[in-house]
């Protein structure tokens, strides 16, 4: 018998018939409760402190080799061609320049009867319009409301218009065999020549080692490797960082008559090759494949010269982007082709 069930019977034999029999069956319970737990107190063994010994890190065996990456670019020269329609639009916003404006007053301009004053009178006459690039068309008669651009009009071509405006200034708007003025001193023209044109002699040739071409778009810098494949120059770390690698890789690949700047210290992409077979290094390494991140710089002067260049290229072109894509391999592009420019 435990200490409990006698600490029950002791209380129910001191009550006599005092007490009931549920109250008697309550107080045994509670007392064999608080029984088993204080056994269960003295019986439970100290707690054991285990001890966990220090795992000891390790080196990794494996690595990827860590390249830097240059995408040299030189920005377009000229704004783009304008589309059919907006150049029809830009005419029509022209014209109707003509007919909100106030009429010209050539009074406050040319003298009367003075050459200038009846060279205007001529082409006034001849173009119906103070503007030079617009047409025919007079913006204070009945027609005045006729001043859209029909589809393929001649009036809209970019072209036509610069001609126009040469043809205007080199002429003094007298029809061919009208005698000149009588008493009238005659007035030198001077010399206007031609704008140089859009298309130039390296988009003729397809030079595409010209900087001198594809003035309307962004020309990227790519080069051939010892390997024959076309990408843009690189080479891999050496105990320096990302911007201090392309600096370097700038001078030994474009030589040192090339004058860049590199826009930021920031990747603006990478690209990871995995290696048909690992490769072991001398250090214990087993090198997968290769991982290049890209940095950003722009050309301000110069030109390539791969001549005595430390990375053994062997070949270089400038590409618009388009152009590009045709050159380097499948996955190369897919990893570069969000980080060109579309024009």
């Amino acid at each position: 018998m435990n200490a409990g069930q006698q600490t029950t019977r002791r209380l129910a034999s001191g009550a006599g018939t005092s007490i009931c029999r549920s109250c008697r069956e309550s107080i045994s319970r509670s007392s064999n409760t608080y029984a088993t737990a204080a056994a269960a107190a003295q019986s439970s063994p100290e707690p054991v402190t285990q001890h966990i010994p220090p795992v000891a890190q390790t080196s990794p065996s494996s690595s990827y080799a860590i390249n830097a990456s240059v995408v040299l670019s030189r920005p377009p020269l000229l704004t783009r061609d304008l589309h059919p329609f907006e150049s029809a639009f830009f005419l029509y916003q022209k014209r109707l320049n003509e007919r909100l404006a106030l009429p010209f007053t050539r009074y406050f301009y040319f003298k009367k009867r003075t050459p200038a004053d009846l060279e205007w009178k001529r082409k006034m006459k001849q173009r119906l319009t103070p503007a030079r690039d617009i047409g025919k068309y007079n913006a204070y008669n009945a027609e005045r409301w006729n001043d859209e651009v029909l589809v393929g009009a001649q009036e809209s071509d970019f072209q036509w218009q610069v001609d126009r405006l040469l043809e205007d200034a080199a002429s003094d708007g007298r029809e061919k065999g009208e005698a000149e003025d009588r008493g009238m001193k005659k007035v030198e023209r001077e010399v206007f020549e031609r704008p140089v044109s859009r298309w130039t002699e390296a988009d003729e040739k397809n030079d595409t080692k010209s900087l001198n071409r594809a003035l309307q778009r962004t020309l990227y810098l790519l080069v051939k490797n010892k390997e024959g494949k076309w990408e843009f120059p690189k080479d891999r770390l050496n105990e320096e960082n990302l911007h201090g690698a392309a600096s370097r890789i700038l001078t030994q690949s474009g030589g040192p008559n090339i004058n860049t700047w590199l826009v930021g210290h920031v990747p603006i992409g990478h690209h990871q090759l995995e290696y048909p077979q690992a490769t072991k290094l001398p250090s214990g390494l087993t090198e997968y494949g290769a991982k290049t991140f890209f940095l950003k710089a722009r050309i301000m002067a110069g030109q390539v010269n791969l001549k005595d260049n430390k990375l053994g290229l062997k070949d270089f072109k400038w590409l618009a982007k388009e152009e590009l894509q045709k050159e380097v391999e499948e996955p190369y592009w897919k990893s570069v082709k969000n980080m060109l420019a579309e024009r």
